[in-house]
C-alpha cells in the first residue's frame, strides 16, 4: 500500500502540510481532493522521491521515499501536474523513449496501453507539442504506464482539458483498476471524487476527511435546499439575515442554502418574498461532496 504518516513540508515559513497522514490500499482508486493550494502537489513530490519532507515519513510496497527511491521509482508511474513530455519529439518517439528509460519496450507492455494508445495511434507522427490537451494527456499517461507500474500517481491530470477528455480519462482510470493497478489521482474538481472508492479532503495543507464518497455526504448534518433567483450573488446577500441559515453557497446556477431541520419551504419563500426576491425554483436536495466540502471549511 501506500503509507503516509504525519508528513510536514515547509518552505521557509509556509506551512504546505501539516502531520498528513493516510492510507492507499492496494487496488484502490484513492483520490486527493482539495482547491489549488491546499498542498496536494508537495505531497506528490513527496512521494515520488522529488522532495524530502520536513517531518514524517511515507512508503510505497514497504519502500520509504527517502531511503529506498531507486526502487520506488521502478514501481510507480507519475503524472506531474504540468505536461511534462517532449515537445519537439512525436507521439511514437516519447513513448520509445520512456520504455527504453526503463529497459523496456512498447510491444512488451502493449496490453496495458492498448486502449489508450488505439486512440494516439492515427497521431502517432505527429509532435507532442502539437497534439490537443486531451490528447496530451493520453500520452502523458501512456507514458506514465510504458513500464507496468505498480501504483500510479496522478497529479490533477484533468486540470486545463475538455469535458469530454475529463470523463473519458476517468474511465480510462477505472479500467485500469481493474487490472490491479492502485491509483492516488489528486484534483480540485470535486465531482471526481464520486468516482473513486476513498478519497481524502485536504485544505491549508491539512487532511479534514478520509472516507467513501457515499460516507462523507451521508455525515452532512444539515437540511440543504437549492434556490434559484434572478440575482443569485443578490439573494446569497440578503440570505445573511435569514434566522434559519447555518450557511449559504452558490454553486453553479445556484444556491446551496444549508438551514435547521425545522425550515420549511414557506418559510423561505416568505423571507425572499419580504426582501422582493422571487425565487424560480426552491427544493430539498442531497448534499454532495461540494456541501461537504464547504461544511468542513466553515
Amino acid at each position: 500500500m501506500i503509507k503516509i504518516e504525519n508528513i510536514s513540508k515547509n518552505y521557509n515559513n509556509v506551512k504546505a502540510l501539516k502531520k498528513v497522514s493516510f492510507n492507499v490500499k492496494d487496488g484502490q482508486l484513492f483520490g486527493l481532493i482539495g482547491p489549488d493550494g491546499a498542498g496536494k502537489t508537495s505531497l506528490f513530490r513527496i512521494l515520488t522521491t522529488l522532495l524530502i519532507p520536513s517531518e514524517g515519513k511515507a512508503s510505497i510496497d514497504n519502500f520509504d521515499t527517502v531511503k529506498n527511491y531507486k526502487e520506488i521509482r521502478r514501481i510507480i508511474g507519475y503524472m506531474p501536474e504540468r505536461f511534462s513530455l517532449y515537445m519537439d519529439l512525436t507521439v511514437q518517439e516519447n513513448l520509445n523513449f520512456f520504455a527504453t528509460v526503463f529497459n523496456t519496450t512498447i510491444e512488451e507492455n502493449y496490453d496495458l496501453i492498448k486502449d489508450i494508445y488505439q486512440m494516439l495511434e492515427p497521431f502517432k507522427n505527429r509532435k507532442a507539442g502539437d497534439l490537443s490537451g486531451g490528447m496530451k494527456q493520453k500520452l502523458a499517461l501512456s507514458c506514465a504506464l510504458i513500464h507496468q507500474p505498480k501504483y500510479l500517481l496522478l497529479d490533477e491530470p484533468t486540470t486545463g482539458v475538455d469535458p469530454v477528455s475529463r470523463k473519458d480519462f476517468w474511465e480510462m482510470l477505472q479500467k485500469l483498476q481493474t487490472k490491479g493497478l492502485t491509483t492516488l489521482v489528486s484534483t480540485p474538481f470535486m465531482d471526481d471524487a464520486e468516482l473513486c472508492d476513498e478519497v481524502a479532503l485536504i485544505q491549508n495543507g491539512e487532511i479534514m476527511s478520509i472516507d467513501s464518497p457515499k460516507n462523507i455526504t451521508q455525515k452532512y448534518p444539515h437540511k440543504l435546499w437549492e434556490i434559484i433567483t434572478l440575482n443569485n450573488y443578490h439573494t446569497l446577500k440578503i440570505l445573511d439575515n435569514f434566522t434559519n441559515k447555518i450557511s449559504a453557497f452558490a454553486f453553479g446556477n445556484a444556491i446551496h442554502l444549508a438551514c435547521s431541520e425545522k425550515t420549511n419551504k414557506e418559510d423561505i419563500e416568505s423571507f425572499l418574498a419580504q426582501n422582493n426576491i422571487k425565487a424560480k425554483s426552491i427544493k430539498i436536495i442531497n448534499p454532495r461532496i461540494e456541501d461537504a466540502f464547504m461544511e468542513l471549511m466553515t
